[in-house]
C-alpha cells in the first residue's frame, strides 16, 4: 500500500490560521463601553434639589449637631419609615 501526500489531510497549517486570526482581530477596532444619558434624565438632574442652597444649609446643620452630640433621632418617625418595609418583607 502506498500513501501519497500524507500532509494533504490537514492541508491548512493551524499555526498559520491562528496567526491570520490574530492579525484580523488586531485590525478590528476595539469596542469601548459607552454611557448615554437621556434628555429626561438630564432634565431631572438639573431640576433636582441636590444642589439647592436650602439643602446645603440643612446638611451643614445636621453635621454640626452630630459633631456636637446634640443630634436626636425621633424613634417614632423612624418606626413609621421602617414599618412598610417590614410589612412587605415578613421575616422567615
Amino acid at each position: 500500500m502506498k500513501i501519497n501526500e500524507p500532509g494533504r489531510i490537514h492541508s491548512i497549517n493551524q499555526y498559520q490560521k491562528k496567526n491570520e486570526m490574530a492579525v484580523n482581530n488586531a485590525n478590528k477596532k476595539q469596542r469601548k463601553d459607552e454611557v448615554q444619558i437621556s434628555a429626561a434624565a438630564k432634565e431631572m438632574l438639573s431640576t433636582s434639589q441636590m444642589n439647592s442652597p436650602e439643602r446645603a444649609k440643612h446638611i451643614e446643620s445636621l453635621k454640626q449637631s452630630i459633631a456636637s452630640g446634640t443630634y436626636h433621632v425621633d424613634s417614632g418617625k423612624l418606626a413609621e419609615k421602617l414599618l412598610p418595609y417590614f410589612d412587605n418583607n415578613p421575616s422567615e
